[in-house]
């Protein structure tokens, strides 16, 4: 029988296939289509010690293979996601990795507390692009050092696997990734948006809000694959792959070049189904290369 299951930094799963946070919501959504026992494991929606409004003004656009978003990383909070959320997800058979969020080391510090201890979280996901109000607005993920100081105050709250969600939108992502394995984390997970953003040539404004925003989908997936394929020559912690997943042939590509892991996001709103059937696509394929498991084509890319 194929083994399909994946251990990522102690979070054990019955397939490498993760919803992408952000892209999924809590689960309750999804629910209506599948059953996301189905999954490997879910990655929630963001949440802070306190709750956040987000961005005002149009927050979602199209963009030719791919999409923008200035969300703001809206969410209810750490005490509402305990009480009205994570009840539901454990009594589904799949990890929950939860996504938290800070403006501040202390706000990092405070969600991680509220989150620590509670039965049905198997991992922590730590969201370093927020802007660092206190450096004038400076994303966590893209300075190494702020990046482990992140790192070290998350992991010495927590017994939880603590696994660092990285920026692209930096010089050398190998390095940041140096940066929080240094400091303890678990894991790293890649990649999150790339900048960009899109402009109404009627108006001659910018359609978002926010006037940037976060690009996603399969336009970002050469670039995921080369930061994906950097960091697992630089790190030795596991690596969760993510950007413009929506075939199991995307999904095989990210485990490749080195991820034990992948995230689905974009491809959620492309087809609710893409998670499901990327899943069923990985088994398809590991069959028909006669691969008994999956754990063998981690970083098996071939070179010359």
């Amino acid at each position: 029988m194929t083994k399909t299951a994946v251990n990522i930094a102690g979070i054990a799963m019955k397939n490498p296939v993760c919803t992408a946070s952000g892209t999924f919501g809590y689960g309750d959504e999804f629910g209506k289509f599948y059953d996301i026992s189905r999954l490997g494991g879910i990655m929630v929606k963001g949440v802070s010690a306190e709750p956040w409004l987000g961005n005002k003004g149009v927050r979602i656009a199209e963009t030719a293979s791919g999409m923008l978003n200035s969300v703001g990383l809206q969410n209810p909070g750490v005490d509402y996601f305990l009480e009205h959320y994570l009840p539901k997800l454990r009594k589904k058979d799949l990890a929950v990795i939860v996504n938290m969020v800070g403006h501040s080391v202390e706000e990092y510090a405070a969600a991680v507390e509220k989150l620590d201890g509670h039965e049905g979280i198997a991992g922590l996901e730590v969201n370093i692009s927020c802007p660092n109000l206190k450096a004038g607005g400076l994303a966590y993920g893209t300075d190494p050092k702020m990046a482990a100081e992140v790192t070290t105050e998350v992991r010495k709250r927590t017994k939880l696997p603590v696994i660092m969600k990285l920026s692209p939108n930096v010089t050398s992502i190998a390095e940041i990734a140096r940066a929080v394995e240094a400091a303890g984390a678990d894991g790293v997970s890649l990649i999150n948006t790339l900048l960009g953003m899109a402009i109404d040539v009627k108006t001659r404004r910018p359609i978002l809000g926010n006037v940037v925003g976060g690009l996603s989908g399969p336009v970002i997936k050469p670039v995921a694959l080369r930061m994906v394929w950097q960091v697992h020559q630089a790190v030795q912690i596991p690596i969760i792959g993510r950007g413009g997943i929506v075939t199991a042939s995307d999904a095989i590509e990210f485990m490749l070049v080195g991820a034990t892991g992948v995230a689905i996001g974009c491809g959620n709103f492309i087809n609710p189904m893409t998670a499901v059937e990327v899943v069923d696509g990985i088994k398809e394929w590991l069959d028909k290369e006669g691969v008994t498991d999956i754990n063998e084509i981690i970083g098996g890319l071939r070179i010359g």
